[in-house]
């Protein structure tokens, strides 16, 4: 697969919501990092935002992104995908509501993809973090 191919099969696959099939497109090893300091962010009211380095830590981010929020308030707009040999970066707003709060709440995000082989060896995720971070605050 091409990398505009991986990584038009990884936001499939997002869509379904299978994190195991999600799982299955990551290296066994990879370089996955999100924006935020993880002494700063409360990992209690967002466990999911933290390093990463394993195809079983990609299944975890995705069922832990699951299970803290509500199904069915969920929606992602892409609205651009940039792919440069095994680069790609997708840019686009993701919409969500907390579970523990049932604070709806909206964040930018761009995502840095490297494709080697077909599979995924870097995620990582710039996003508005504070939106997050203020839906879930208690």
């Amino acid at each position: 697969m091409t990398t505009r191919d991986t990584v038009m099969e990884l936001l499939r696959r997002i869509g379904e919501g299978d994190p195991e099939r999600i799982a299955e497109l990551y290296a066994p090893q990879g370089d996955w990092k999100l924006d935020w300091p993880e002494a700063e962010h409360g990992r209690a009211q967002t466990p999911w935002i933290r390093h990463r380095s394993t195809r079983a830590d990609a299944a975890a981010h995705f069922r832990e992104i699951g299970e803290n929020h509500v199904p069915g308030k969920a929606a992602t707009e892409i609205e651009r995908i940039l792919v440069d040999d095994d680069e790609a970066v997708v840019l686009g707003e993701i919409r969500q509501t907390a579970k523990s709060t049932g604070r709806a709440y909206r964040a930018r995000f761009a995502l840095h993809l490297t494709v080697e082989n077909g599979l995924i060896t870097r995620h990582h995720v710039y996003e508005d973090s504070l939106a997050v971070a203020q839906a879930f605050q208690r």
